[in-house]
């Protein structure tokens, strides 16, 4: 009797030890816009993963566990997961972009259609902008895709500690992830690319005026130049005669390495 109610109870906790256990599942985000990076929090299981450049990702699960879906440039999404897409092991989960709702803003006057009636009515001045509208305004060039997603990964505020304890989760898991790190190390050589192609541009013809580095090595003489760790503060400086200079010095220096490769 005894053995048949040990057996009863190891039987009763293995079914329930396998309930338990969770599986992972293969899911995808799906949105109009760039899915890479997004984070898919498991709440129940407090276990995480992001999503590579396909929306794709992995996480485990079990039935009625809650996914928590968090992005910049997306709404929050919540997905309970069901016992359907735990026996399928798959999960599709459409995205939805954030909208900036602005209010309603009536700048100036309203027109009538008749000009000379507009024109006595008008307060106009000369060369109205932004700055003279309150509209906040910038003239700076639009990030690239790469510095936008950097942007995303690593904006905001760390957060405070306190009574009113609070973290910048977003940040930190990138943080954690490593993805910060490789969007910076992209980032650092999409401005590398950028710099010496505009160098490229402006002074070759002056680089090789009097020099007779074959064509087919040039390529490889600049890639060269853009490796030096004091090349992007150069860059920024944009001094004409120190980058003159320094691609001189990097010519020099590229010639006689060839010449000591070629000797031995």
């Amino acid at each position: 009797m005894k053995t048949n109610l040990y057996f009863s109870f190891v039987a009763l906790l293995s079914v329930f030890w396998l309930q338990a256990q969770r599986q992972n599942i293969k899911g995808k985000l799906i949105a109009n816009d760039d899915v890479e990076g997004i984070h898919i929090l498991n709440k129940t299981a407090t276990k995480f993963t992001i999503s590579d450049a396909e929306g794709n990702f992995t996480i485990p699960v079990k039935t009625s566990d809650t996914l928590f879906i968090s992005s910049l440039i997306y709404e929050n999404k919540e997905i309970i997961i069901t016992k359907t897409n735990e026996n399928s092991g798959t999960l599709k989960i459409q995205l939805e972009e954030k909208i900036s709702a602005l209010d309603k803003v009536v700048v100036g006057k309203i027109l009538t259609g008749s000009l000379q009636s507009d024109l006595e009515n008008s307060d106009a001045k000369t060369e109205v902008n932004f700055y003279d509208l309150g509209i906040p305004g910038n003239t700076k060039l639009p990030l690239t895709q790469n510095e936008k997603k950097l942007h995303d990964a690593d904006a905001g505020s760390w957060g405070y500690l306190g009574l009113g304890f609070g973290v910048n989760f977003h940040k930190l898991l990138n943080r954690i992830s490593g993805r910060t790190k490789k969007l910076k190390t992209i980032v650092a050589l999409d401005n590398r690319d950028k710099c010496i192609n505009k160098l490229r541009t402006d002074y070759e013809s002056i680089i090789f005026e009097n020099d007779t580095l074959a064509k087919n090595l040039r390529d490889e003489y600049f890639l060269f130049s853009q490796e030096d760790d004091n090349f992007l503060k150069l860059c920024k400086e944009n001094n004409q005669i120190k980058l003159i200079e320094y691609l001189q010095q990097k010519l020099k220096a590229y010639r006689e390495n060839r010449e000591t490769a070629d000797n031995d």
